[in-house]
């Protein structure tokens, strides 16, 4: 299973308050890490302060943060490599943590102390079939967890032709699971996507303007409103 998990440090009259968001999904290929990089440099650039964990073995977050750091790109992403999350002290910044299934003591810490869990869906129903298995882990990971959850679900790397009726038939599945809130924006399969991770850069940062650039910063609100 991979796992993102973001922290967010808000200033309000009252004082510094935190969100904790794990993106997750228990299939590879869902797009979780490139979701996870583009929303810790769109929060970077709302003038959050962000700060990120590569649980995953892979470590794809932490290699397009190097990449970033070589080209000299800012802001600057700064990730550190573990193998567990430390909820134990105190958390000021947003934090973007990535994990994989190998990790599972990693993720079940994760979404025990996460405040939001986003569970990115590419468009077929072998993958809704996985979102419902996801849930049932993730309601054993909250077992004796007072604090509210939000689970949010969305079409990622969906069709971009009208005629192909994966993407609508996937978001009509989602939309019939008990617990969850559908985003109704969508991320599509864009090249684009690919192409600004291997550059270090996010979507919106590699080309400002174009249909991938907007409908991430169209998500992303969604989320941070």
């Amino acid at each position: 299973m991979a796992v993102s998990l973001v922290i967010t440090r808000i200033t309000v009259e009252v004082g510094v308050s935190k969100m904790i968001t794990v993106v997750a999904n228990l299939k590879g290929g869902s797009g979780k890490s490139t979701v996870s990089f583009n929303l810790a440099i769109w929060l970077a650039e709302q003038g959050f302060e962000v700060q990120a964990l590569d649980l995953d073995p892979q470590l794809t977050l932490h290699d397009v943060a190097r990449i970033r750091k070589e080209e000299g790109h800012e802001p600057e992403l700064n990730v550190i490599a573990q193998e567990t999350p430390d909820f134990n002290t105190s958390i000021k910044l947003e934090m973007v943590i990535d994990v994989g299934a190998a990790n599972q003591a990693g993720m079940r810490e994760a979404i025990r102390n996460a405040d939001r869990v986003i569970i990115p869906v590419p468009p077929s129903q072998p993958d809704v079939w996985a979102t419902q298995r996801f849930l049932k882990t993730v309601r054993e990971a909250r077992e004796g967890v007072s604090k509210e959850l939000e689970i949010y679900v969305f079409v990622n790397r969906a069709d971009t032709h009208h005629a192909v009726r994966e993407s609508d038939d996937t978001a009509a599945a989602l939309a019939q699971l008990p617990g969850i809130k559908l985003l109704p924006q969508r991320l599509y399969q864009r090249t684009i996507y690919r192409r600004s991770m291997s550059e270090g850069l996010a979507v919106f940062e590699l080309w400002r303007g174009s249909k991938g650039a907007e409908e991430f910063e169209t998500f992303a609100r969604a989320l941070y409103q």
